[in-house]
């Protein structure tokens, strides 16, 4: 809104004057009017959109005769600009000779000087001044009464390419998702072409004339438009045009009567005293920017007969625009037409020598930017991109504008709310339709009737095409269709033409593979009624038959069984059932239920009779589509666990697991094998890492909740009555060991805890886990922690947690640097009474004969002990001669080898032939229960074989011997051999090394059934 009369007016007489005789000429040009006429000036004031004229508020206007009128116009637009918006108005209400009247008192009281400017270039900044008024702020299609955004600070850069594509390549981009099609974005950019350049010079030297911008539904060809004006305005690019003008074709089919060049730019353009007939007059320095091509209700093919070549001949409106179109109108002009892919072959048709750029919307880089400009809050940004670029087919379809614009508006308001992102409000399917939406509500009439006949042929064609993997489609295939006619077609569908043979031909798609898949689940949805004839012969409606499929075409079908649940969530049925005017049918929601189901009883999991588990995160994904508590417990309810192994889970995959788990009533068993949580920097434009952070980095970590809080979050929500759970090699950090506690403090039903290979996990992230053990892990009977990087000072937050769970029986911490000083850690807290420690591991553990000796010492204590690992340590003779001695220890109960005693692993450790023969006793007492014994890599001559066969022939327990991997000599190996078959006992597998062995002695050994060479 104009402030006041600074505009027109300054100090002095003169500038005085003149407001006053401004005041007097728009008094008369009022008071001329019929009280009609008034009325209808004083409504257009207050509520038309004018072009440079900022409303005048109606509860001012309502009751104001012809002086509080003029007085209002001079407060609110200044004296001269009065004249300006009165001559705009009268116009607007078709009160030309009025207009025509005002304008000429208007000259002959103020002197031309005051209309045209000083000069040329005084006009043309005055018109630059209204185009960055009309053009510099922008509305989203939500926006609010006084709601507004600087297009210039949403604007983010469009890729554009020139050169054509063949079908190959069409399908590689329509098909494209995640970090693929991101890839393919990223080549399409680096050989963009910018706005600044669409007019100038090729290789050749050849300056275009005509240039056509072409785009989907919703992928920013009107904002660039818009861009370019306001652009242009602020003298950043096209500065070879004196005047750039923009026409959208919509507001021309609106546009009735005849008019000139002159009347249609008049009525089109922001400001007025503009001098047009002059400005006409110099066409080579005019950019004119038609929008909307496709849009054009009318033909623009007239004869050429027909068509004006004056800019002053007044002629219908499609006449003068036919007439700019085909060039018989100024034709030394320059254009840029916006248009959708299917009209390119009309507009085609009308021009001579155009360049055409293609928008594919944004690359990755400038969906970031657009996130950035959205949100402002850069923390908020950053957030929001993380999340959508863990999600890779969300992230994939943001690079259409209009979905960008969908996304960000919903994360915003979810960002806004208790629990942020983690519990997003909008699925897949939900983002799909608000797309949709977006799309239908800039049809109307005939083209908002035609909506429910067009969709489900629509979705005829996408199903088709789904079953034969086509994602291109023959013009006789959409016109057999009966889509050819249907004026909504360029909406949903892309037109591509290819040259074959000495032809061009057209191809139809939709925009991505992933909206072609959301139309095929429709087709299996939407009722038939309302339609007087039924499409031609397409695919089956029985969706048994798609699921039939997906069985051996799973990745080609797995989108649309998603979107199939996804449109049977009632929300979703009632949005879309109101925008397309269809009826939505429920009836397969119990055959998607039983197949869901059944899709886990998988051939593995009837062999090992595992049907009771959930086997396939896909299960989850189409459940978070449904969205429905009930139906989701219902689908869960037959399942005890989930067990996934081998998958990268970025932050969607998070969230959706977190989902099904807070809603599975059953859930005892939680296994993720081999699974890394990702987590994306939002300066890394590179793959996705996983949940740990570089050293040093802590306090961040600290502040950032790790990905797996989602899932503990989901836990803990659920009552979290899991007996195992089951995060191996999962690359967790010491954050994730806090989570872990947490939730596991709470769990009361908890008796196997396996984290093993999370070498990130280290001494801290255990001491957090331990501080939530021992406040609710009573029943624990199982923890595994192998290859979590433990020390010396990760036993003594593991020796608390020993003392408060005496139920533990296994304990696994191999290959953590755990040293004599770790053992000595625990070994204090296996002596207290009531200890149940059946099975210790501590292979690889960096134990020498000093943690043999601390061993010895407390088996004496621990009557339950009944396997201890050894393996991978460099215990030597010394440590199993202590370890032996204190199994003949006065105090101990056992005497000798333990009778509880079970397996014994001592590989990897240079024991001996002299380590061996110590053994050799025990092995022959008659109350040792020994069953597996394995020397594996012990450093071995033939000299032990001698104490083997003495155990052999005393009948000792041992079932398993391994001696692999030693240097056994002949006649050793014999003498085992014969002592096995003269004395087999209950040995079942004897483990020898076939290297250095004649082949009698290979042959003689495999005679024997226990004996298993390697």
């Amino acid at each position: 809104m104009h402030t006041g009369s600074s505009r027109s007016s300054a100090p002095g007489s003169g500038h005085w004057q003149r407001g006053c005789r401004a005041g007097e000429l728009l008094l008369r040009a009022l008071e001329d009017l019929s009280q009609l006429d008034f009325k209808l000036f004083r409504d257009a004031l207050a509520h038309a959109e004018l072009r440079g004229c900022s409303p005048i508020p109606w509860g001012r206007l309502e009751k104001a005769d012809w002086i509080d009128t003029k007085n209002l116009m001079l407060e609110f637009y200044g004296a001269e600009a009065a004249l300006d918006v009165a001559i705009t108005v009268l116009e607007h209400i078709q009160r030309r000779n009025a207009a025509a009247l005002l304008r000429e008192s208007r000259e002959r009281a103020l002197g031309p000087a005051s209309l045209l400017g000083s000069s040329p270039s005084d006009h043309r900044s005055g018109y630059k001044r209204a185009v960055r008024q009309a053009y510099g702020r922008m509305k989203d299609p939500n926006a609010r009464v006084g709601d507004s955004v600087s297009l210039s600070a949403r604007y983010a850069r469009l890729v554009m390419v020139t050169e054509h594509r063949d079908e190959h390549q069409r399908e590689r981009e329509i098909a494209a998702v995640g970090r693929g099609h991101a890839d393919l974005m990223k080549e399409r950019a680096s050989c963009s072409i910018a706005i600044a350049d669409l007019f100038k010079p090729d290789d050749e030297g050849w300056s275009p004339k005509e240039v056509v911008l072409l785009g989907a539904a919703g992928m920013g060809k009107t904002m660039t438009a818009r861009k370019i004006m306001l652009d242009w305005a602020c003298n950043q690019m096209f500065e070879e045009f004196d005047f750039v003008f923009y026409i959208h074709c919509r507001e021309g089919n609106v546009l009735a009567g005849e008019a000139s060049m002159a009347d249609l730019l008049e009525r089109c353009c922001p400001g007025s005293a503009l001098p047009l007939d002059a400005v006409l007059q110099q066409p080579e320095k005019l950019l004119f920017i038609i929008d909307g091509f496709d849009e054009l209700r009318f033909s623009v093919e007239q004869p050429w007969s027909e068509l004006c070549a004056e800019p002053g001949e007044r002629r219908p409106v499609d006449v003068v625009l036919a007439s700019l179109l085909r060039r018989r109108l100024l034709p030394h002009s320059s254009l840029l037409i916006t248009t959708r892919p299917a009209a390119l072959q009309n507009l085609r048709r009308l021009l001579q020598h155009e360049r055409c750029a293609e928008i594919l919307g944004f690359s990755e880089a400038d969906r970031r930017d657009y996130f950035q400009r959205f949100f402002g809050s850069a923390e908020q940004a950053a957030a929001a991109f993380r999340f959508v670029r863990g999600h890779e087919l969300l992230f994939t379809m943001c690079l259409v504008p209009v979905v960008c614009w969908i996304v960000c508006t919903v994360l915003r308001q979810q960002l806004g709310r208790a629990g942020g992102l983690a519990h997003s409000p909008r699925t897949t399917t939900g983002i799909y339709v608000l797309y949709l939406s977006a799309l239908l509500r800039s049809l109307r009439g005939r083209q908002r009737q035609d909506v429910p006949a067009v969709l489900r042929r629509l979705c005829c064609l996408a199903a088709g095409g789904l079953g034969g993997h086509r994602v291109l489609f023959e013009e006789k295939e959409v016109q057999g269709l009966a889509l050819g006619r249907q004026e909504a077609l360029p909406l949903l569908l892309n037109e591509h033409l290819f040259q074959k043979d000495i032809s061009c031909v057209s191809s139809y798609s939709f925009i991505h593979l992933s909206f072609q898949e959301f139309f095929a689940a429709l087709f299996y949805l939407l009722e038939d009624e309302g339609e007087a004839q039924e499409p031609p012969v397409g695919p089956s409606r029985d969706v048994k038959e798609l699921l039939e499929s997906y069985g051996s075409c799973r990745n080609y079908f797995i989108l649309t069984v998603r979107f199939l649940f996804g449109l049977l969530n009632e929300d979703r049925r009632r949005e879309l059932e109101q925008e397309t005017g269809c009826k939505i049918s429920a009836r397969i929601m119990q055959d998607l239920l039983e197949w869901l189901q059944d899709s886990q009883k998988t051939a593995l999991a009837l062999l090992l009779e595992e049907t009771g588990l959930v086997r396939d995160l896909e299960l989850c994904h189409c459940l978070y589509e449904l969205q429905d508590e009930r139906l989701v417990a219902a689908a869960l309810c037959p399942f005890t666990g989930l067990r996934l192994h081998g998958l990268n889970l970025n932050r969607f995959d998070q969230v959706v697991l977190a989902f099904s788990l807070r809603r599975f009533p059953g859930l005892q068993v939680l296994e993720l094998g081999h699974c890394c949580f990702l987590w994306d920097e939002p300066e890394d434009t590179a793959e996705p890492q996983p949940c740990k952070k570089p050293h040093g980095e802590a306090p961040e970590e600290e502040r950032t909740p790790p990905p797996i809080h989602s899932l503990c979050q989901a836990l803990e929500a659920s009552g979290c009555q899991l007996k195992t759970l089951r995060l191996d090699r999962c690359e967790l950090s010491s954050a994730c060991g806090a989570a872990l506690g947490s939730v596991l403090g709470t769990s009361p039903a908890l008796t196997e805890l396996g984290l093993a290979g999370n070498k990130d996990l280290g001494d801290e992230g255990v001491r957090r886990l331990c501080e939530g053990l021992r406040r609710g892990a009573g029943p624990l009977r199982e923890l595994r922690l192998g290859g979590c990087s433990l020390t010396a000072a990760g036993c003594r937050a593991l020796a608390s947690v020993l003392a408060a769970v005496p139920g533990l029986a296994l304990l696994d911490l191999s290959d953590n640097a755990v040293g004599d000083g770790g053992v000595r850690e625990l070994c204090a807290a296996l002596r207290g009474p009531g200890r149940g420690l059946r099975k210790l591991e501590l292979w690889q553990c960096g134990l020498t004969e000093l943690g043999c000796e601390t061993l010895a010492a407390v088996l004496a204590d621990t009557p339950s002990l009944a396997e201890l690992h050894l393996g991978g340590n460099a215990v030597g003779d010394g440590g199993v001669r202590r370890l032996s001695r204190g199994l003949r220890d006065p105090r101990c109960r056992l005497r000798t080898l333990s009778p509880s005693l079970a397996e014994l692993h001592l590989g990897g450790n240079a024991v001996g032939d002299g380590g061996v023969r110590r053994l050799s006793p025990g092995l022959r007492d008659p109350r040792c229960r020994l069953r597996t014994l394995s020397l594996w890599q012990c450093g071995l001559l033939g000299a032990c074989c001698e104490d083997l066969c003495s155990a052999l022939r005393a009948g000792c327990a041992l079932e398993t011997l391994d001696l692999s991997e030693n240097n056994l000599d002949k006649g050793s190996v014999q003498a085992l051999c014969w002592a096995l078959g003269q004395h087999p006992g209950s040995l079942q597998k004897l483990w020898l090394p076939s290297s250095g062995l004649d082949e009698e002695t290979l042959r003689e050994a495999a005679e024997l059934e226990q004996v298993k060479l390697v």
